[in-house]
């Protein structure tokens, strides 16, 4: 489908605010009937989720969530594990630390998913979602500053929680529908060794 006559071009560009996660800038853009506006944006460096997956001798599996206090909302939130890309990172090598370093847990075997854009209106971030499965538990190295708390559920608990408003991330709602989907099989994931080639799965 043809979209160009919905596109804006950018004219102009000034820096707003350059801190150390956000960078803001206000553009004036020519709209598709040639009127000019202005767009205020934040520049986001991208970011990995990931769903760790627990399984037990008889098949059954639970998830890996966060429990972490959100500044700016106020809130203690349920989250997936996430982070922030860093400079040049691979982006499964920046799943795969995100998970060590808040959870502990390593993984054997990675599937990315896809990604989302959590806030377009006025940000350039992408979250890549990733599974893992194969998990070991280890020592976790937070970052300075960060706290928060590791625990697991089943999928059907996830999805009670999103469905009476527990869950209000949009991350993980995104999260817990592309999680629905793979385990009825209706959504096919390819896995691969950590860091490493596709394996069969």
């Amino acid at each position: 489908m043809d979209a160009r006559h919905l596109i804006e071009e950018k004219l102009s560009s000034k820096e707003l605010f350059k801190g150390g996660l956000l960078h803001a800038f206000r553009d004036t853009v020519r709209l598709p009937d040639g009127a000019s506006a202005s767009r205020e944006y934040i520049v986001h460096p991208g970011a990995v989720m990931i769903v760790p997956l627990l399984e037990d001798a008889a098949g059954g599996i639970q998830v890996v969530l966060e429990r972490q206090f959100r500044y700016p909302i106020g809130q203690v939130m349920v989250e997936f594990p996430a982070g922030k890309l860093d400079p040049g990172e691979d982006i499964q090598s920046c799943a795969q630390r995100e998970l060590m370093e808040e959870t502990g847990y390593r993984a054997t075997q990675w599937a990315r998913a896809g990604v989302l854009h959590p806030v377009i209106s006025y940000s350039t971030e992408f979250i890549d979602i990733w599974f893992a499965r194969g998990l070991t538990p280890g020592a976790r190295q937070l970052d300075p500053g960060e706290f928060l708390d590791v625990f697991s559920a089943t999928p059907a608990q996830l999805r009670q929680w999103c469905r009476e408003g527990r869950v209000t991330d949009g991350k993980t709602l995104a999260a817990a529908l592309w999680l629905q989907n793979v385990l009825s099989g209706t959504w096919e994931l390819v896995w691969r060794a950590a860091a490493g080639p596709e394996i069969a799965g």
